[in-house]
């Protein structure tokens, strides 16, 4: 009987110093929380630069012709936009409808080129294209419908040589797809503009 006592008695003691070592170190918990989940989130769109798609191994002529063409899209739509407010053209507002919906569609097609190749677009312009569109908006309506369309002109004319270089000679299959699918809408843009423009001298 003492014997048995004895044991149950080394055991209950074994368990007390096993709670005892345990006491200090803290449960594992292998569900993660939700401050565990939106670093992770954080770290991964910072790492790729938008909230989809991989780090991007682009060329930097590459990533430099997205990154401008995104830009110039941005700049695109928001002249055509003022222009649908501010010319008094009928061709001038129909050009700039054009501009709002054919940049619009294109822009939307390279932000998902952008998110797959896990590059950032511009999403305010820079202070070439903002100095450009507040000296539109600072124009009259007849001085806006002349300046509107050489801007169009000058611009379309730099943007389809953009585009057939990026057609031709771009590193990425994907990004010379885009340009050469692109250009033929641009080229249409170009020569559009300038019949326009012929019409307000």
């Amino acid at each position: 009987m003492k014997k048995f006592a004895v044991v149950l008695f080394a055991a209950a003691l074994a368990a007390c110093n096993s709670q005892t070592e345990n006491a200090g170190q803290p449960a594992t918990d292998t569900t993660p929380t939700t401050e565990t989940t939106a670093t992770a989130y954080d770290t991964a769109a910072t790492t790729t630069g938008s909230t989809g798609g991989t780090l991007s191994n682009m060329s930097p002529e590459d990533k430099e012709f997205v990154i401008k063409a995104g830009q110039g899209g941005l700049a695109e739509v928001q002249m055509g936009n003022l222009a649908l407010e501010k010319a008094s053209h009928a061709d001038v507002k129909a050009f700039a409808q054009r501009m709002v919906t054919d940049h619009g569609t294109a822009n939307t097609e390279l932000q998902q080129l952008a998110i797959n190749k896990g590059l950032s677009l511009p999403t305010e312009l820079d202070a070439h294209h903002k100095s450009g569109l507040d000296h539109l908006n600072g124009l009259s309506a007849t001085e806006f419908d002349k300046a509107y369309m050489q801007h169009m002109v000058d611009d379309h004319t730099k943007t389809v040589a953009d585009f057939e270089k990026a057609s031709q000679s771009a590193s990425d299959s994907d990004v010379k797809g885009w340009a050469a699918k692109t250009l033929p809408t641009l080229q249409d843009h170009l020569r559009q503009a300038k019949e326009v423009s012929s019409k307000l001298k």
